[in-house]
């Protein structure tokens, strides 16, 4: 009798049990071994709460943004802007990039089991557009950063618009953002293309991917070198949590529109 209801984290413990041991022997590491574990962790959490089409849209994140933070490798490690540890993830990394995601994935699992009647579904769909836009929008600053610190032409500091070596934090180049802003609209619309989100969706998403993307620039530029607890891994939490506030406040707004 239980057993449909636990298959789907069945399938998540063996997929990424097989996912793990190969990302153990592989040769190019994109992930720490502790960064490994904590992925199988998420990737089991995601999966079981919203299947496989969550599960590929964070996966296509996760190679995209490795493919990007190696453009340009030899480049930036000999400039000194290279990710620490030839880019590979640790569980840091795994946490401040998806800690936003997960907590919207455990939401969608949870929300139904709760008494809330005719909005389960519309808070439903929410949180699944928080989960893509806070994804969209960590996929938009990766390649933002890493686009533009390889093919910078011109980097700017966002708050003054002065001219910056590229790798300087807060720094934004037309390279970068326009890499980001491609990068948010791919990934929201492989959401859309397995019914996550609405067309609608994918534009709120790139939306809400470019106003977080640049205020974590302005974050960079004003308060982390202020303060060291301002860790990277913390700006990405609150980068990807503006992204799905964002996001979820919008279609807020348009279905009140809609209904007036």
């Amino acid at each position: 009798m239980d057993l449909p209801m636990l298959s789907p984290w069945l399938i998540a413990i063996a997929l990424n049990s097989v996912l793990g041991a190969i990302a153990l022997i592989a040769t190019k590491k994109l992930l720490t071994p502790a960064g490994i574990a904590h992925a199988w962790v998420l990737g089991v959490l995601l999966w079981g709460s919203l299947g496989w089409q969550g599960y590929l849209v964070m996966m296509v994140y996760f190679l995209v943004g490795s493919a990007a933070t190696r453009v340009g490798k030899a480049q930036k490690e000999a400039e000194g802007i290279a990710e620490k540890r030839s880019g590979a993830r640790g569980p840091e990394n795994v946490w401040g990039s998806a800690l936003v995601g997960a907590l919207c994935a455990v939401g969608v699992l949870i929300v139904p089991l709760l008494d809330v009647g005719a909005q389960t579904a519309s808070v439903v769909s929410l949180l699944l557009l928080g989960y893509v836009a806070s994804i969209a929008t960590k996929l938009s600053d990766t390649c933002a950063s890493e686009i533009g610190k390889a093919y910078g032409q011109r980097t700017f500091l966002i708050t003054t618009l002065q001219p910056v070596p590229r790798g300087t934090e807060g720094a934004v180049s037309l390279e970068g953002t326009l890499a980001g802003l491609v990068a948010s609209v791919a990934i929201a619309l492989i959401a859309w293309s397995v019914g996550l989100i609405s067309l609608v969706g994918v534009a709120i998403c790139a939306i809400a991917a470019f106003v977080a993307t640049n205020l974590e620039s302005v974050i960079g530029a004003t308060l982390q070198s202020r303060y060291d607890w301002l860790t990277n891994e913390l700006v990405n939490v609150l980068n990807t949590l503006i992204g799905a506030v964002v996001a979820v406040l919008l279609a807020i707004v348009i279905q009140l529109i809609d209904a007036s």
